[in-house]
């Protein structure tokens, strides 16, 4: 017996309908029917528009009568639909005054900004059929995967190591050995990889739906594609064209499992979520759905109807309108509840916080919202604290208590110093304390430290290349940033010449043993691990090729960089004072300061002048860190390009230094390290650092 408010009170066809519940919005499966519900503020009417699978053309419409409209809201249940081979959309009636903001068209069908699961791109790179007007369909999914009492990690986030990786560019080449290349399971594949190299959370780039044709095009022979899909298309549904199991209706399964299966090791997902603009552009752009639904609330227009554009990418999204804010937090609590997420990454966040007029907020409500909602209550929340409109808010991003940010000031620095930038120095010993002059009440966890990320040069192409090389691009070399802080040792590109290679890795290891000793959340990109490469290119977007897979061949031929980073990760986990939540403690229970910084000579350094000589010391209290013992962790830095010797702090009694990692070749396992023979003091060769551990010498048993 059905119940007295889905009782149907109208037929179309075979198919019978009734008004609808207004929440949730988008398409649900309830009561054996379909609840549809849409908004839109200025529409003058809609139709529900319905196709059999891979059809062209509808087998029926079903406008919504007006008592069917609540607010602002149209919503309908239909009864009798075959939810597996059913596809969906709306048409929308109203005004076309372009001049105005207004953009009704009712002879477009658009998709559902609601839609869980989108058709038209499931085989990645799969030649549509441009002749379909309506490219973009709405499919149903069921709510029933068997999590197996699985649930957001919710690991402490200053115990992050964070693992930035693209889902098709991870497998996709001959090398990973993966059976499903390219896909969400190639992943599941690649868990003991991640476990061993000691990576506890990835963060994927864009998985929410695109369109990888989007502005494609034919360079020198190749397609060039939208592959890093920051341009959204539907932002509940995700990337089918990363599914094995696309085909067969099953990408939301193939994802769930792949999530499922990286908590079980431990490894929590952060997703690239894209709320800056859609993937419908400028004026010229299509209309996919939001355009055609409710231009003037969903985007900022100026006053003649045109596109502010603060993305760089033709649109940007009215963030901050209440009905826009709430589809946002409904996309997130989404993606928590159903897939298990466990935070997210804003891209070009600053834009949340622009009002309907582009002007930045001091208390943007959207940001508000996200921080203290209550479904989002245990999310890493994590912006990309600037925009393309010039908004930098780098130790400055309205954080409402919960927000951390992309430290780009981090990068920067790191990167000029270790290439020899010595005014570099007294900045480069603030990023280290976990930028306390920028997040001093906020904590060290509020900085997420990197050296690289998808956009811009590898860690290798970073010591490899003085200047970009994306001519493989098509845009004569103009495209991607001009001012990378890179230094190609002496060689532009590949080289035989030894003595710049062993440089190069000097370098890299240089980077990376600073990025894992400092305070805050170190975040590694994928493949730099081994030293992967793009040729120079600092802006694959477009390529779906060698230049932006990972060539896992590198991992054999690299391995000595590979064991290195491994190591340095057991390291930064076996010791939590360098994972402190805090900048700087002073004194602790081992009489020491908890962070000290050194020049040549043991306590001796001004902090305010330039230099290429430092080191760092960590004092480690058993007490308060509930470790075994006491112990002391000491990071030379040599960024000269002439060799120096370091006097090393003196130990309390009974205590050593031991040699952790040198950049020049020696890395340990935690518990394995050399003790020094000299230990006044240490010599670093040229470019160069060390790790060095204070600690007891265990006597071994008779």
């Amino acid at each position: 017996m059905k119940l007295i408010d889905t009782f149907p009170t109208n037929r179309a066809g075979d198919l019978e309908y009734c008004i609808g519940r207004v929440f949730p919005f988008g398409a649900t499966i309830t009561d054996g029917g379909v609840n549809f519900s849409v908004f839109s503020k200025e529409a003058t009417g809609c139709t529900l528009v319905l196709y059999h699978h891979g059809q062209d053309e509808p087998f029926i419409e079903i406008p919504f009568p007006e008592e069917f409209r609540i607010g602002n809201v149209y919503t309908m249940m239909v009864f009798g639909i075959q939810e597996e081979s059913t596809e969906y959309g709306y048409r929308f009636d109203g005004e076309y005054a372009p001049e105005r903001g207004l953009r009704f068209d009712r002879s477009k069908v658009l998709l559902d900004p609601y839609a869980k699961s989108v058709s038209g791109r499931t085989v990645w790179g799969r030649e549509p059929d441009w002749s379909v007007q309506y490219q973009h369909r709405g499919q149903f999914i069921r709510e029933d995967f068997d999590w197996d009492g699985d649930k957001p990690l919710e690991l402490k986030q200053n115990e992050l190591i964070i693992y930035e990786l693209h889902v098709r560019s991870f497998t996709e080449h001959q090398s990973s050995g993966v059976k499903f290349r390219g896909t969400f399971k190639g992943i599941t594949e690649k868990i003991p990889y991640l476990k061993e190299l000691g990576i506890n959370c990835v963060e994927l780039m864009p998985i929410f739906e695109f369109d990888e044709f989007e502005n494609s095009r034919e360079v020198n022979g190749k397609r060039l594609l939208n592959y890093w899909g920051y341009s959204t298309v539907g932002f509940f549904a995700p990337k089918a064209g990363y599914a094995a199991a696309a085909p067969f209706g099953m990408e939301s399964d193939e994802l769930k499992s792949m999530i499922r299966k990286l908590h079980k090791n431990g490894i929590e997902v952060i997703l690239d979520v894209v709320f800056n603009h859609t993937a419908e552009g400028n004026e010229n752009g299509p209309a996919i759905s939001y355009r055609g639904i409710d231009n003037r609330t969903y985007y900022l227009l100026t006053p003649d109807g045109y596109y502010y554009n603060f993305s760089g990418c033709g649109n940007t999204m009215n963030c901050n309108n209440p009905v826009v804010r709430n589809a946002v937090l409904d996309c997130l609590r989404y993606w928590v509840a159903s897939y298990h997420i466990d935070g997210f990454r804003f891209d070009l966040a600053s834009i949340l916080t622009r009002d309907e007029n582009g002007a930045p907020m001091i208390d943007p409500p959207l940001l508000d919202s996200i921080a203290h909602d209550a479904v989002l209550g245990k999310c890493k929340l994590i912006a990309e604290a600037w925009d393309a409109g010039g908004l930098y808010q780098v130790g400055s991003f309205p954080a409402f208590g919960r927000w951390s940010e992309w430290n780009g000031k981090y990068r920067d620095c790191l990167r000029r110093f270790i290439k020899g930038g010595a005014e570099c120095a007294p900045e480069l010993y603030r990023r280290i304390r976990g930028s306390n002059d920028m997040y001093g009440k906020r904590g060290s966890s509020a900085s997420i430290n990197f050296v690289t990320c998808h956009d811009g040069f590898t860690l290798y192409d970073l010591v490899s290349y003085n200047e970009k090389h994306n001519e493989a691009n098509g845009e004569d070399n103009r495209d991607g940033c001009n001012d990378n802080d890179s230094w190609n040792c002496g060689t532009e590109g590949d080289t035989c010449d030894a003595e710049i290679n062993a440089l190069r890795f000097r370098q890299m290891k240089n980077m990376l043993t600073v990025l894992l000793t400092s305070r805050g959340i170190p975040m590694l990109l994928s493949g730099d691990e081994f030293a992967n490469t793009q040729w120079g290119n600092n802006n694959a977007y477009c390529q779906d090729n060698e230049i932006s897979w990972l060539d896992w061949s590198y991992l054999d031929k690299n391995r000595d960089l590979y064991d290195y980073v491994r190591r340095l990760t057991a390291f930064r986990k076996a010791h939590p004072v360098i994972r402190s939540r805090h900048h700087d403690c002073g004194h602790n229970g081992t009489g020491y300061p908890e962070l000290s910084f050194h020049g040549t000579n043991a306590w001796d350094i001004n902090e305010e002048s330039p230099g290429l000589c430092f080191a760092y010391m960590y004092a480690e209290d058993h007490i308060r860190y509930s470790t075994e013992r006491d112990c002391f962790i000491y990071v030379a830095v040599n960024a000269h390009w002439e060799e120096h010797r370091f006097g090393l702090p003196e130990l309390p009694a009974g205590y050593v230094w031991k040699l952790a990692f040198e950049a020049y070749g020696f890395s340990s396992d935690t518990g394995y390290e050399k003790p020094l023979e000299d230990q006044t003091g240490i010599t670093l060769g040229a470019r160069s650092t060390a790790v060095l551990l204070g600690g007891i010498i265990k006597k071994r048993r008779k």
